[in-house]
């Protein structure tokens, strides 16, 4: 099992003894990948204190790409080659390590030819400073091309019960080219793990409220759906997330990254690689929460520019 360790949907962020003994009890709990960006706030700099003499029992992921406008300019990302070496000795100075082991480009620069920007993580490589490269909501053909110039480890994106288009493109090329998925937001941001009805139960800043799941009848048909998960995870005696979780783990060649800001949450993620399911329970699951069943889209549209489709 894996942990992201992030603080995406609201303002409020750990302090650094709570976010670093957050850390400390995933590693204790077997968890040994670490997720981050240089884009989450200070997490890299609470995950490196949180790591400090036990490097060798982590496998660090940490991403680049997105930025503040540079002047003159609306651009939301930079993956030039000089930026790529920017950005990565700057994670490797607020991690506190003199390498990370899997360096993604957390969205694709359509200003920036992939092939540019993998040239540039590849030479991180060769320096010893990156040990695997990856990339992060890619589409299948621009991954097989920067495939080809340096190969690909991981490709992160978004998939869950409730996010299921990687199966139609995206999944079968990684299968074909020997590429695993990382998925983020494996709880369908927090629907599949049942914990809130309302609106309301999200924090004012809480960004999701701008999401168009969360719109209107959205959220309550979504809400429904996410009940028959909570059922029949009643029935195998699990919890709802367990139950979620579970299930990208007899998918072929995926890790989920839960992120949590709980101890509690922690343990209970953590958990769920010891549900085995059953053919009849997968089928029944199938049935209940069926491809294309979630209302919405994943992303308000500024968000969803930023997809490399």
């Amino acid at each position: 099992m894996s942990l992201g360790i992030a603080d995406v949907y609201t303002s409020s962020v750990h302090d650094d003894a709570a976010a670093i003994a957050l850390i400390e009890r995933a590693l204790d709990l077997g968890v040994t990948f670490l997720d981050t960006a240089d884009i989450y706030g200070d997490s890299e700099l609470k995950v490196g204190k949180a790591i400090k003499g036990r490097r060798a029992d982590v496998f660090l992921a940490t991403k680049f790409g997105f930025v503040q406008p540079r002047v003159g300019t609306q651009e939301q990302l930079d993956a030039r080659p000089e930026y790529v070496r920017e950005a990565c000795e700057r994670s490797l100075r607020r991690l506190d390590v003199d390498h990370i082991d899997l360096y993604y480009l957390h969205r694709v620069d359509p200003n920036v030819p992939i092939e540019e920007t993998v040239g540039a993580m590849a030479d991180l490589v060769r320096q010893g400073k990156v040990r695997h490269l990856g990339l992060s909501e890619v589409s299948a053909a621009t991954l097989r091309r920067a495939h080809a110039v340096h190969p690909i480890t991981a490709v992160q994106t978004e998939y869950s019960l409730f996010t299921r288009e990687p199966e139609d493109e995206l999944i079968p090329a990684l299968k074909d080219l020997g590429i695993g998925l990382v998925a983020y937001s494996p709880l369908g941001r927090g629907f599949l793990a049942g914990r809130f009805r309302r609106l309301d139960d999200l924090a004012p800043d809480d960004w999701r409220r701008r999401n168009p799941r969360f719109q209107g009848d959205n959220f309550e048909r979504n809400v429904a759906l996410a009940d028959h998960v909570r059922e029949i995870a009643r029935t195998k005696k699990c919890t709802p997330a367990q139950l979620a979780l579970a299930w990208l783990l007899t998918r072929d060649n995926v890790v989920p990254i839960p992120g949590t800001s709980s101890i509690e949450r922690l343990a209970e993620n953590a958990a769920a690689a010891d549900v085995r399911l059953t053919r009849d329970e997968l089928d029944e699951i199938e049935r209940q929460s069926p491809r294309n069943a979630v209302a919405g889209e994943r992303y308000h549209p500024s968000g969803a520019a930023l997809l490399n489709g």
